[in-house]
C-alpha cells in the first residue's frame, strides 16, 4: 500500500488518483505522520461493501443460530407459503 502526507495529496491529487486508478492500490493518508484516510478505487469500494453486507448477513444468521431461532425446512415453508404461491 502507498502512502502520501496530505500536503502531497493536495498538491498532486490528480497524479495521485491517475495512479490509483492505473494500480488499484489503495493511498494511505497521513496527517501529522498519523493515518487519517484510506484512497481507494471506486470499484474496489463498491466491492468491499458488498462483501461486507454478506458478512454482516453471515453474521446474523450466525446469531439466530446461537440464539435457536431457526426454522425447520417444513416449518420455513408453512410460513411463506403465501408468498411461494
Amino acid at each position: 500500500m502507498k502512502t502520501e502526507i496530505v500536503t502531497t495529496l493536495k498538491r498532486q491529487a490528480t497524479k495521485i488518483l491517475a495512479e490509483l486508478h492505473k494500480t488499484k492500490e489503495a493511498v494511505l493518508i497521513t496527517e501529522h505522520g498519523k493515518p487519517s484516510a484510506y484512497l481507494v478505487d471506486a470499484d474496489a469500494y463498491d466491492m468491499m461493501q458488498e462483501r461486507m453486507r454478506i458478512l454482516e448477513g453471515i453474521a446474523r444468521g450466525e446469531r439466530a443460530v446461537l440464539e435457536n431461532r431457526v426454522h425447520t425446512h417444513a416449518q420455513a415453508r408453512r410460513k411463506m407459503k403465501k408468498w411461494l404461491n
